[in-house]
């Protein structure tokens, strides 16, 4: 089985994030989970396309970014991101 597409991440990723709404976050490794079996694998891409994505990743309450953090991060919709 190929990997997924980043579009395809994406897809997966702002779906949850819309599902959970505002104010609510959660762990990317459910996207992973979602689209993969051996998803552990999958999680720099995963973070990688959420950092273009209109999400705001945070650890321990503050933000971060998803590319570098090291550690477990939760994501949720981003108000104060833009995307150009």
């Amino acid at each position: 089985m190929s990997p997924p597409s980043d579009a395809r991440i994406a897809a997966v990723l702002m779906d949850l994030a819309q599902q959970r709404g505002a104010g609510k976050s959660f762990c990317p490794s459910e996207a992973a989970r979602a689209l993969a079996d051996d998803w552990r694998p999958l999680m720099p891409r995963i973070r990688a396309v959420a950092a273009t994505l209109p999400l705001a990743a945070t650890q321990k309450g503050r933000p971060v970014d998803p590319r570098t953090a090291r550690g477990p991060i939760r994501l949720s919709l981003g108000t104060d991101r833009c995307h150009s």
